[in-house]
């Protein structure tokens, strides 16, 4: 314990030096006060100054009254025009005087919510320069008082969700360095993620120039080695500098250097470092540099914004997909569904020969960052085999990741570790031989009305062989989940795989067996108002009970589907049957619908005929080969909507899994090692076997909890990434006004657009074009009555593809940072076949 937070046992700590302070004094003296003790006691120089703590804060709390109920403005009235008791204004007074008579300082803001891990709130509260007199101090500390009730910095705090109740305010006073060159240093390149680049602007002057966008500072990319990697010079037409008696004055200028040399970028990422390594994680600081060439941080603070790096063991810059967005999963997923999907993957891979000891680890490509799953594609990224057949596999689930994989093939440090294609493509088919792939892919084909028959027979199977059995203990249920994938689910949905995968082949096919290779989005138009798709027929079945069902009806939707959820490839979500809100929402969301071209069974109908349709008019294009073309359309609508089957079961399997967790969670919480049943789904399947066994995991529960729920708040997943931070994301380009995405579903609709970031809850009225960041099958429901679909991830043979298409909505996909650049409420045009969006 510090000798500040010794002292503050027997009272109030109103002042106190700066290099009295350290990390764990957050509270008394705020994020920013606390960050600038631990640097000085770190050995890195900062100017030095005191504390004014929030102690002190407390004391004008108590004249003026409680401010947090209050509106803002009125708040920062009774702060400003308070007076600061006499006795706390002579100890700010006196420690003012200590650092030399009118020496000028700064007077920054510190509050108690500052500068955290997951939320930097830079520039949320108000910061003085060149503070001279005591007069002036006292006046400018108040200042700072009021300025955590600006409506930014409310604002702020309840985005962060944050109780305003139990902020408070310290204040820093430091003595001003009157600097020549200042500015900000990222210890890792914000931008890009890249943890091995420094990002520095600098201009001349105060550095309040750069961190308030009033100058265009000079920007450097540093290597960690001092290497200058890129520079920019501003235009730095004036400079921020200190005024005599205080205050400061915009001075200006005209240069055409650079304002910092290369030796000085060497020193300031030197700098940047050490706060680094004692921190342990990458930081956003500013500095300046005085007239006799010395270095100050002034402060440093954690960068909030970068995506953590996936975990891993293996040695050299790797390259990891997002599973989530094959997924259509935009959020975290919890511990137990991290686990159930490294189980099920792992098992999968068991299954296809790979080298898995043991399930409960995954495969070996699978890894995870901020509660997300990734997958390690480097090896077949550096082998010719992989860069031919992975760009095809993205190119149906998540287009926009194709175009970044082949941006990646061009990197130097992914280059090909052989070009020898044929042992790769023995592997692959030792692989698909294991599993009997080829035949059951040319006797879906042949036969496609058995080979349907049968894939919902093995549907029946998982249901019937996952269900609940009694008298089991706690530890035979962890047993039940592992058997439930490795014995029951996997090896039947990988039965499924090659029905799926030659369908995908054979629509693939088509173009040039029509002998038209520009046919593509007409061959979609055949995928319209597809039969046998047990999601089109669950949306189908709720919109039926919207407008004539009763409650009796619900209950038997919810029987059959109630396993189903949003987000539901995580088992630690509670399913429909559990909380039928979101159903009931839906329903409610129907029943507004009151044009009847605007009925969802209408609108099916329509997609057949127009399928139909289009199947004969491709046969007709096709000339002498007409009749093995229309045969061939035929059996893709006879076996396409298999493709959602595989999901359907693995989700069937992980609510099963997830009542078998509920009835350990209940065990665990009686035992005490977790507060509620519930946690339970913040282990994983080893921690619940270790909890059992009496390890108590409830501060890891609450500790977990806080990190998902951050990590909820996020509003950018990185659909690729690398081992070294780095976000290869092509970045959205605007063309001819227009956001540029994948056509994913044929036709072209103008309307008003209604972002959705959660689909619990939300309202979308007939005809608004659905913009949402990625969609699963829980979504699906809204299709019923969008006019059009604009989603950030995903590819046309995404889940909101396919069923868009079926639904016959025009609909674009891969649309980066479409949430973003679209507001609700704009009216907006969906080329569903060029793959654009246009602001009308």
């Amino acid at each position: 314990m510090s000798t500040g937070q010794q002292r503050g046992k027997s009272r109030r700590e109103v002042v106190l030096d700066l290099a009295a302070l350290d990390g764990g004094m957050g509270e008394l003296v705020g994020g920013k006060a606390a960050n600038l003790g631990e640097l000085i006691n770190a050995g890195i120089p900062v100017p030095p100054g005191f504390c004014v703590t929030t102690d002190a804060y407390r004391r004008m709390i108590e004249v003026t009254g409680p401010v947090f109920a209050q509106e803002p403005a009125t708040a920062r009235d009774m702060l400003r025009s308070a007076a600061i008791p006499a006795d706390l204004a002579e100890e700010i007074s006196t420690a003012y005087r200590a650092l030399g008579e009118d020496v000028p300082v700064a007077v920054r803001s510190s509050a108690t919510a500052e500068d955290l891990p997951n939320a930097s709130f830079a520039g949320q509260q108000d910061t003085y320069l060149n503070v001279v007199g005591v007069d002036a101090v006292l006046d400018a500390v108040r200042r700072c008082w009021a300025s955590l009730w600006t409506d930014r910095a409310v604002s702020y705090r309840d985005s962060n969700g944050i109780d305003q109740s139990t902020v408070h305010l310290a204040v820093v006073v430091q003595r001003m360095i009157d600097a020549e060159v200042a500015g900000v240093m990222f210890t890792a390149n914000p931008v890009t993620g890249t943890r091995s680049e420094f990002v520095i602007d600098a201009s001349p002057g105060l550095g309040e120039a750069v961190v308030s966008g009033s100058v265009n500072p000079d920007h450097f990319v540093v290597a960690a080695d001092g290497r200058v990697l890129d520079r920019t010079i501003g235009d730095k037409h004036m400079a921020i500098r200190s005024k005599a008696g205080g205050g400061t004055e915009h001075v200006e200028l005209s240069t055409e250097d650079f304002c910092l040399t290369d030796d000085q970028l060497k020193r300031l990422v030197d700098l940047g470092k050490h706060a680094q390594d004692h921190y342990g994680a990458p930081q956003d600081t500013e500095w300046a540099l005085d007239a006799d060439g010395e270095l100050w941080l002034t402060q440093s603070r954690p960068i909030t914004t970068l995506y953590p790096i996936p975990e891993s063991t293996r040695d050299g810059l790797r390259a990891y997909f997002s599973a989530n967005v094959a997924q259509g999963v935009f959020g975290p997923i919890t511990p137990a569904g991290l686990a159930g999907m490294r189980l099920a993957m792992g098992a999968g891979a068991k299954r296809f020969g790979l080298p898995v000891e043991d399930p409960l680890d995954g495969p070996p490509v699978f890894a995870q960052s901020g509660w997300r799953i990734y997958v390690d594609i480097t090896a077949p990224l550096r082998n010719p085999v992989g860069r031919a057949l992975l760009p095809r596999l993205f190119g149906m689930m998540e287009s926009r990741s194709a175009e970044i994989f082949q941006q990646l093939t061009e990197d130097p440090r992914f280059a090909l570790t052989t070009t020898r294609r044929g042992p790769t493509l023995r592997k692959i088919i030792k692989i698909a031989l294991h599993i009997g792939a080829p035949p059951r892919a040319l006797h879906a084909l042949l036969r496609p009305d058995v080979v349907r028959a049968n894939a919902f027979r093995y549907a029946e199977e998982i249901d019937r062989l996952t269900r609940t059995r009694p008298g089991l203990t706690a530890e035979q249920r962890l047993d039940f989940i592992t058997q439930i994938f490795t014995e029951i689910t996997i090896p039947r949905v990988l039965r499924l795989m090659p029905v799926v995968a030659g369908t995908f082949a054979l629509i693939s096919a088509m173009p040039k067996l029509i002998g038209d290779p520009d046919c593509v989005n007409d061959v979609r138009v055949v995928l319209k108002g597809m039969p046998h798709n047990v999601t089109t027929e669950m949306d189908l079945e709720l919109w039926r009970i919207a407008r004539h069902g009763s409650d009796g009806d619900l209950d038997r939707f919810l029987a059959k589907y109630g396993h189903r959820a949003v987000a539901e490839i995580d088992l630690g979500v509670p399913r429909w049957s559990e909380d039928p809100a979101h159903v009931r929402g839906v329903i409610a969301n129907y029943r507004r619908v009151d044009d009847p071209e605007w009925a969802a069974d209408r609108q099916f109908e329509k997609g057949v005929a127009e399928a139909e349709a289009m199947i004969e008019e491709l046969a007709r294009r096709a000339g002498r080969r007409g009749r093995l073309v229309r045969a061939a359309l035929r059996r893709i609508r006879a076996l396409a909507g298999v493709r959602e089957l595989p999901k359907y079961c693995v989700v069937l399997a992980f609510s099963r899994v997830r009542e078998q967790l509920k009835l350990v969670g209940a065990e665990l919480a009686e035992s005490g090692v977790i507060e509620h049943a519930d946690d339970v789904f913040f282990l994983d399947f080893r921690e619940a076997r270790e909890a059992l066994r009496g390890k108590d995991f409830t501060e890891v529960v609450v500790r977990r909890r806080a990190d998902y729920d951050r990590e909820r708040r996020r509003r950018h997943v990185p659909r690729m990434l690398l081992s070294d931070g780095t976000e290869p994301e092509a970045v959205a380009v605007a063309v001819d006004g227009a956001l540029r995405g994948t056509g994913a579903s044929p036709g072209t609709v103008t309307g008003v657009a209604r972002v959705v970031l959660d689909p619990v809850g939300a309202e979308l009225h007939p005809g608004e074009i659905l913009v949402a960041p990625s969609t699963d099958p829980g979504w699906t429901p809204l299709f019923l009555t969008a006019g059009g679909l604009v989603m950030e991830m995903g590819g046309p043979n995404s889940h909101g593809a396919v069923v868009a298409r079926e639904y016959g909505i025009p609909a674009v996909v891969g649309v980066a940072r479409a949430t973003q650049e679209i507001v609700t409420g704009q009216t907006i045009t969906v080329h569903g076949s060029s793959g654009s969006v246009e602001a009308s």
